[in-house]
């Protein structure tokens, strides 16, 4: 009998979220794709340096030269671009087949990755198209098969989403952080991890939006017991389990 695991499907890419925080990051060229490339990497906080003559700028990059956003050298690519030590990965948008290919060897001898717009045999890393909504990512790739599909796929995964998902996770990063300080050792892990998850389940996600400071503060008492009390009991301050009558139906008992 054949175990029940997973089959596997060859031809796939391992998509994984690169941390390129405070990194050297150059791009070369100026043009729509470099603009849209820049544009990612500045979003996760990446330091960019672009090569490209000042006559092959579209507005946006120019703008983000102006803005002192990234490093700017107005000339065409040069071998030695790539000797900064600090440069972690390479990206190219130029309309140059043959100089691309060129940097893309520069950068196998170098052990740099690189990505080689529209050569999809020469990239080491692919993009997708991603949704966004404050720390929510999600990316649709097809492998360099068809970026259009990828986009079209992205929009009808968006369309389902809930308006308010990006501000819930923000809510639950807060959270995380606080639980963190309320139960700081390494012991903690699991329990840490089981509790937050239970909370996840637990709440709607119009719930988590809502959740204000003192809110989180009032379900962090529940952590030490390993409870989880109701959206409703964390407002009202009650415990987890408790009900208390309060005479609405006309009667009381009098001891």
């Amino acid at each position: 009998m054949a175990p029940n695991f997973p089959e596997v499907q060859g031809g796939g890419s391992l998509i994984l979220a690169w941390q390129v925080r405070n990194k050297r990051v150059l791009v070369i060229g100026g043009g729509e794709v470099a603009a849209g490339r820049i544009l990612n990497l500045l979003n996760a906080d990446a330091k960019v340096t672009v090569v490209s003559p000042r006559s092959g700028l579209n507005d946006e990059v120019a703008y983000r030269i102006a803005q002192n956003a990234v490093i700017y050298h107005d000339r065409v690519f040069e071998a030695s671009d790539l000797d900064d030590p600090e440069i972690t990965m390479v990206m190219t948008a130029v309309d140059d087949p043959v100089a691309s290919s060129q940097i893309w060897k520069l950068c196998k001898e170098r052990r740099i990755a690189a990505n080689i717009a529209d050569v999809p045999p020469e990239c080491d890393f692919y993009f997708g198209s991603v949704h966004r909504d404050g720390p929510l990512q999600i990316m649709v790739s097809t492998n360099g098969n068809g970026p259009k599909m990828a986009n079209i796929v992205r929009r009808r995964i968006a369309a389902t989403l809930p308006e308010n998902i990006g501000a819930a996770i923000t809510k639950v990063g807060m959270l995380r952080r606080k639980l963190r300080v309320v139960a700081p050792g390494d012991e903690e892990g699991p329990k840490r991890m089981k509790w937050m998850s239970k909370v996840c389940v637990q709440w709607s996600l119009e719930d988590l939006c809502d959740m204000e400071e003192q809110d989180m503060e009032e379900l962090l008492r529940s952590y030490a017991p390993d409870q989880i009390p109701s959206y409703s009991q964390v407002k009202l301050k009650e415990e987890p389990g408790v009900w208390e009558f309060d005479g609405s139906f006309g009667w009381a008992c009098v001891v």
